[in-house]
């Protein structure tokens, strides 16, 4: 049996844990998950699992990138893995909250909905986001690798750092590892440490265009409790929380972005819906 299909054999093998098992710190001091929305949300538990693979002897080895990643994968395909992920999220509407800080320390908060149309790579990826601020509403498109923008029907260009912040949810988000094979991106295992008491498997996902993002991987559930990346001088960090099972599939509710030790943004899901039709219009320039 090839060593990544032993590996994953052994998550489902080991004993169940409940879906709240591991969490990262809470920059709102433990806020409850019951205040989001959970009409979409399935409470199933989560297999543990092992973060070694014994050897031939009974001892044990260390794992590698390619363990870690697929095994990643096939936690958040709730035991399917690449293919349920493919099955089911062919399409994405997601519905939420979603507060930003400024530099000037405002806090603007906004409802959001994010259409996403799946495709072989996420460079090929079509996403709508839509934000409902008290004055102002306007959407951002990413499509063909082009991000613009559409108010009242009107195409305009967003500032350069809203593209940029835009285009890093998508190019440093979960996805990049579960679709890092797909996106023929160079993977790499850092380490394993312990980062206030939980230990995490540290892995580097570099894509084509050598963006590079680090995830810090529960080595007790393999799910993603954070991830770095830098941009212009500024380190950032994004924290996931909440998890739970849309469709069968993981699902973050919550996550809060750092850059440097400042909280910049928080969103959280109400709704997330896959493979539902989607106009493909709305990712369309005019």
């Amino acid at each position: 049996m090839a060593p990544v299909v032993l590996f994953a054999v052994l998550l489902v093998a080991a004993q169940t844990l409940s879906a709240q098992n591991t969490t990262a710190t809470d920059p709102k001091d433990e806020k409850k998950a019951a205040s989001i929305a959970t009409d979409s949300k399935e409470k199933k538990p989560a297999p543990a699992v092992n973060p070694l693979v014994p050897s031939k002897d009974g001892k044990t080895v260390a794992v590698t990138a390619e363990q870690v990643a697929e095994s990643t994968i096939f936690i958040y395909g709730l035991g399917g893995g690449r293919a349920t992920l493919n099955q089911i999220r062919k399409t994405t509407i997601e519905r939420g909250k979603i507060s930003v800080t400024s530099a000037e320390g405002r806090v603007d908060q906004a409802s959001y909905s994010r259409w996403i149309q799946r495709a072989e790579t996420l460079n090929k990826e079509k996403v709508r986001l839509d934000q409902e601020f008290p004055n102002a509403r306007y959407s951002l498109v990413f499509n063909e690798e082009k991000i613009f923008g559409v108010v009242d029907d009107s195409i305009f260009t967003p500032r350069e750092d809203a593209s940029k912040a835009f285009e890093n949810q998508i190019v440093h988000g979960l996805e990049s590892l579960l679709r890092y094979k797909e996106n023929e991106s160079k993977i790499e295992y850092v380490s394993k440490e312990k980062v206030l008491g939980v230990e995490f498997h540290i892995l580097d996902v570099i894509d084509k265009q050598s963006r590079k993002t680090r995830f810090y991987i529960s080595a007790k559930t393999f799910r993603v409790m954070m991830l770095d990346y830098e941009q212009d001088g500024t380190k950032y960090r994004r924290k996931f929380y909440d998890y739970n099972y849309a469709q069968g599939t993981l699902v973050p509710y919550r996550s809060a972005l750092f850059a440097g030790d400042k909280l910049v943004e928080e969103t959280e899901v109400g709704t997330v819906s896959f493979g539902q039709k989607i106009d493909e219009n709305m990712f369309r320039a005019g």
